[in-house]
């Protein structure tokens, strides 16, 4: 993995203020289905992490003002998706710029390196945070493909477009918005 040298991008502010106000019916959506196709996919994703499957983890990015509740048992994944101010109960939260949770996923950020420089704020269960880094790790997981998933039968039609898009935005704004720009930071760096 390689280690951040630079400062991570923080979301617009101006795109931040206006998800204050915008329906998060469709980020609702897109997660119910991110999940749905995780779990018909990748089965062994939430499987490993055994006895912490039925935790749930606060992710919150700190540049945005919604947050992620994950609850990642095999039976029945949920991420919801909430204002920040509803929170409600959880194991573990995990907090930091959008760019950085985001490179965590894709390999191109080292949490530790995160943790250390208190760019990543982690309080509770540190127990689930860990097993579903891992599991996150061995899976390779790449937003744009898992996002091209939600178009069913077109994903194969539409994830090389995404993936390209992905890529471009990635480099225009430094957040590692696919799994293959950890490749070409890491030799950058």
């Amino acid at each position: 993995m390689g280690t951040m040298q630079q400062s991570i991008p923080r979301f617009p502010r101006p795109l931040a203020l206006g998800l204050r106000v915008a329906p998060l019916a469709p980020l609702r959506l897109a997660a119910g289905r991110l999940m749905a196709s995780l779990t018909q996919r990748r089965p062994r994703l939430f499987a490993r992490l055994g006895e912490h499957a039925r935790k749930t983890v606060l992710i919150d990015p700190t540049d945005l003002p919604i947050v992620f509740r994950l609850s990642p048992d095999p039976a029945h994944p949920r991420l919801e998706v909430e204002r920040d101010g509803a929170v409600g109960d959880y194991d573990a939260r995990i907090a930091g710029p959008l760019a950085a949770l985001i490179g965590l996923v894709h390999g191109a950020y080292d949490g530790d390196a995160l943790f250390f420089s208190r760019d990543l704020t982690i309080e509770g269960d540190t127990e689930i945070v860990v097993a579903l880094r891992n599991a996150i790790d061995n899976e390779e997981l790449n937003l744009a493909d898992e996002g091209a998933q939600l178009f069913g039968p077109l994903a194969g039609l539409i994830a090389p477009g995404l993936r390209g898009a992905s890529a471009l935005v990635g480099r225009w704004t430094g957040v590692a918005l696919t799994r293959a720009e950890h490749e070409t930071q890491a030799h950058e760096l």
